[in-house]
């Protein structure tokens, strides 16, 4: 781990640290157990502001386990989750943030939640038109089949027709 102010905090969100090693005032090295469940955070940034933000959430391996390479994670790691930009980091970290409000701990969440969280992350746009062609509702909401039935709800009675877009840029 990293830290240096208003440059560089590279940090443990969650995990079991087994060993912790300072190296200096800025600098530490951490270990985890095989198999154990980790959240890195790295955040970097110069005199126009920040150039890094990223979250990986990752598995230990043990010694000679093919996995893949994390810049600052040795030996390595294997990849649950990896995301950059601090709108889709900050939503990881308000998501872990409601894990531990219902008392459990991130590091003992199923791996296979880690690795479909980015799902949850991407927004869908919802827009409800009237019989007359006017708009409704618009809103976006994150992509989750109960969360976008849940901005329907008021509507469901009423539906004539549902559809989505398709395109490149489509979910």
């Amino acid at each position: 781990m990293l830290w240096l102010d208003k440059r560089i905090d590279n940090r443990i969100r969650f995990g079991r640290i087994v060993k912790e090693r300072n190296l200096d005032r800025h600098r530490r090295v951490l270990s985890f157990a095989p198999g154990s469940i980790f959240a890195f955070v790295r955040w970097t940034s110069n005199d126009f502001g920040t150039i890094i933000s990223r979250i990986d959430i990752l598995r230990a391996v043990a010694s000679g386990q093919r996995c893949s390479t994390v810049p600052y994670v040795t030996p390595r790691g294997e990849i649950l989750l990896r995301l950059s930009g601090w709108p889709k980091v900050e939503r990881v970290l308000q998501m872990t943030d409601a894990v531990e409000a219902l008392g459990i701990e991130p590091a003992d969440v199923a791996p296979d939640h880690w690795h479909r969280v980015h799902n949850r992350l991407d927004e869908t746009a919802v827009c409800v038109v009237d019989d007359k062609g006017q708009v409704a509702l618009e809103v976006a909401v994150v992509t989750d089949p109960e969360t976008i039935k849940a901005a329907l709800a008021p509507y469901l009675g009423r539906l004539r027709r549902l559809g989505h877009e398709a395109g490149s840029l489509s979910p």
